[in-house]
């Protein structure tokens, strides 16, 4: 591991494969939703208000028995990697929660919550039509255990964070559709993890769980299998 970091150009199989076992104190992902062939079969604006939609790129298509499959056979990974007492912070959309949690559980993961990513200024599509999408789901598990790493420093905190959307001068180095802010990101690495820990995002995408982890002194493994994201991705970590 250079400079604290290590990104893999793979697949998160791939690159689970060549890590430790109970080597992970923290995985902090955002999976393909799988929300591509649904979002086409609706009517929707999307493609033409956002060059870069998320639905248009073609990694986020598959049948949903592959793609259960394929997040099945990442759960069974990371049970490997993962230390007890080790936590998971995934994002998802909420209509597959349960799948996840489903398929988590199946391999030792102590489901604990599920909390929501309130954005301040979402994009404002039809507002006149329907209500505005402000929101996006997480999940939180531990591995084998009921409680793992959690620095609250005395204070209630909620499951509802709240964040703007990932500025421009995130995204002007990230390039991706689906880019989280390193403020959000930081929440969860600040209070699940502890310096010097490791965290690990088998989706890396733009590096930003990545750039969050080092801002805050922990280190970092990462698995990006798109060529650009992960060259855009090394670029970022070695800014930080």
């Amino acid at each position: 591991m250079v400079n604290n970091y290590c990104l893999y150009n793979t697949d998160c199989l791939n690159a689970m494969k060549k890590m430790e076992d109970d080597s992970v104190d923290l995985v902090l992902t955002d999976p393909p939703y799988n929300l591509g062939l649904f979002m086409k079969n609706r009517a929707t604006n999307l493609k033409a208000m956002r060059e870069n939609f998320f639905g248009a790129a073609g990694w986020d298509n598959l049948e949903f028995e592959e793609w259960e499959n394929d997040m099945d056979q990442m759960f069974g990974e990371l049970s490997r990697v993962v230390k007890t007492k080790g936590s998971v912070i995934m994002f998802m959309s909420i209509i597959k929660v349960e799948t996840i949690i489903r398929l988590a559980q199946k391999h030792g993961f102590y489901y604990k919550t599920t909390g929501i990513w309130h954005k301040k200024n979402p994009m404002p599509r039809n507002m006149n039509l329907h209500f505005i999408n402000s929101t996006e789901a997480w999940i939180y598990f531990v591995y084998k255990a009921h409680t793992g790493t959690f620095n609250n420093n005395g204070k209630a905190i909620h499951d509802f964070v709240e964040t703007s959307v990932t500025p421009l001068r995130e995204k002007r180095y990230g390039k991706h559709p689906t880019q989280k802010p390193i403020q959000l990101l930081g929440h969860f690495v600040t209070v699940l993890s502890n310096e010097n820990d490791v965290i690990f995002d088998p989706f890396s995408g733009s590096g930003s769980s990545g750039v969050a982890a080092l801002i805050h002194k922990r280190k970092f493994i990462g698995s990006e299998i798109n060529e650009e994201y992960y060259k855009n991705s090394i670029e970022r970590l070695e800014r930080v």
